[in-house]
């Protein structure tokens, strides 16, 4: 069905696009794996104001014969904070089969849920022959939600023709989120990569829900229905529906906690755009206020209370993966930069926390470091004095000492300080959240078990292949299924304000801990 192997080899995702498109007339890409997408327009919510009505647009995708609604429940429920994390919300969810006029209800008391707003709808459809999938049309909808106010939880429930969430007997169905503040206050959140669907993965969301975070930020291979993570269309093993096992493994969470996603290889679906996120954007609506939205959906920044939070797309620069190399121009680091500058100048943001998949410092044997992320970002990290650096990829938990020019500035041992203003930047690969694990080089070295080594051998990824290396800031490492907890704590002008950074085992066992102080403004 894909592009053969000895092209695919020599050709970005783009041009492999290009290649069936021009094979294939429409028909047959209908049925051998091209997107097709279909939209219902929906509205925003804002008080005072009526909601737009939903307005059908063309689809490409099968026809469904509807069903009566009565009978389809909503699945899959989803968060993502808008561009201002104090006033805007995407509630996002899934329905099994086609469904007439899906909505969204909100309100202050799970009793009055006055606001109805249309809400829209993107049909994803998979022939099948297209890797392992069946033929399979999938329903994602979304209700983007405007003028909220800041630190207010609402009460909200989504539906359709049929099924009033605010009728008694669906009263159970309703779920609540928050809003980001309007000023400094502490709060926490949570962060991992590589999650798949799986019990170790339940394990960890269940812990993480235990954590009551503000955000969870999840950097990179979301749901692995593409396995192979080649970014190919001559991927074997892509199965369309892991995403429906997924989405419902991780609405426990996601139904009132913003997840915040950031795209890895694996989730570069060849099959749905020249990008290879045509099906993130089925499933997700993120932030808009990146640099390249057609190219780089799953870049952009939110901040919440003192921090600015930063997702970045390293298919652009990896060298390892290259099917995404260079898609950006270099437009995305320019931005980034812009971004740093910005953040760090304003006068209400203390921390720049920046997540993405690939690892800037990781010395795993499977992937290890990637040399385009420390050539294109690194500087820039240390230019702007970034606080905390979260990756996946490595199915492992390992940090590091603090890092400036590659070299060690200062060693971080657990429960250690790092001061970013004068002295680097500190590294977590956090990519223990589900998936099967890789290993290490050197033992395991973790909270109560410390067995410290200062010179690690490893590799980095560089565009001439893999060049060996020996560390001295691999300072822990946990080969098992782990997440990240953030706590952050404002302080007044001059004083210490304090991100408290903890690993935390699926066993529910501390790991590691640190803490990343700078004067609050």
């Amino acid at each position: 069905m894909g592009v053969p192997d000895q092209l695919a080899d020599r050709m970005s995702m783009a041009e492999q696009h290009e290649y069936l498109r021009s094979r294939f007339s429409r028909r047959t890409m209908m049925r051998g794996g091209a997107v097709t997408l279909g939209a219902v327009v929906g509205g925003a919510f804002v008080p005072g104001a009526t909601a737009r009505a939903a307005v059908p647009t063309r689809s490409t995708a099968p026809s469904a014969q509807k069903v009566d609604g009565r009978l389809v429940a909503p699945f899959g429920r989803h968060l993502a904070y808008g561009n201002d994390a104090r006033t805007e919300m995407t509630v996002s969810w899934q329905v099994p089969v086609a469904v007439d006029k899906p909505f969204i209800r909100i309100g202050a008391h799970p009793w009055d849920l006055s606001h109805r707003i249309g809400a829209e709808i993107r049909t994803l459809y998979t022939p099948a022959g297209v890797g392992a999938s069946a033929d399979h049309t999938q329903y994602y909808v979304h209700a983007k939600l405007a003028g909220l106010k800041p630190g207010r939880t609402y009460y909200y429930g989504v539906g359709h023709a049929g099924f009033d969430p605010a009728e008694p007997h669906l009263l159970g169905t309703l779920g609540t989120f928050t809003t980001a503040p309007a000023h400094k206050a502490p709060f926490t959140f949570t962060a991992f990569g590589d999650q798949g669907v799986s019990y170790h993965g339940l394990a960890n969301d269940a812990l993480i829900l235990g954590q009551n975070p503000a955000f969870h930020l999840h950097a990179g291979d979301i749901a692995y229905a593409d396995p192979a993570g080649a970014g190919k269309t001559a991927d074997t093993g892509f199965d369309a529906r892991t995403w429906d096992q997924f989405l419902a493994q991780t609405e426990s969470v996601a139904k009132s906690v913003p997840w915040m996603v950031s795209y890895g290889n694996h989730d570069m679906e060849a099959w749905y755009s020249p990008n290879g996120y045509g099906g993130e954007e089925a499933r997700f609506t993120l932030p808009d206020n990146g640099p390249d939205k057609k190219n780089l959906p799953g870049v952009y920044s939110f901040v919440h209370g003192n921090t600015a939070v930063i997702s970045l797309d390293p298919n652009d620069v990896s060298f390892e993966i290259p099917a995404n190399l260079g898609i950006s121009g270099g437009t995305q680091t320019t931005w980034f930069e812009g971004r740093l500058k910005k953040y760090r100048a304003a006068e209400d943001i203390d921390f720049i926390v920046v997540f993405f998949h690939h690892c800037a410092y990781c010395t795993s044997t499977a992937h290890a470091s990637e040399g385009g992320v420390r050539q294109e970002w690194v500087p820039l990290f240390e230019k702007y004095q970034v606080d905390l650096v979260i990756n996946g990829h490595n199915h492992q938990y390992e940090r590091t000492d603090v890092i400036k020019g590659d070299k060690v500035t200062k060693k971080l041992p657990i429960g250690g300080t790092a001061y970013p203003e004068t002295e680097g930047v500190v590294y977590v690969t956090a990519g223990a959240a589900g998936r099967s694990l890789y290993a290490f080089t050197a033992p395991d070295s973790y909270e109560g078990h410390e067995h410290e080594v200062d010179a690690v051998a490893s590799f980095v990824n560089t565009k001439d292949g893999k060049v060996n290396e020996t560390v001295a800031w691999s300072r822990v490492r946990y080969l098992n299924y782990s997440f990240l907890r953030v706590d952050v704590t404002p302080a007044p002008r001059g004083h210490y304000t304090t991100l408290k950074v903890q690993g935390i085992a699926e066993t529910g066992d501390r790991i590691d801990h640190f803490t990343v102080a700078r004067r609050a403004k």
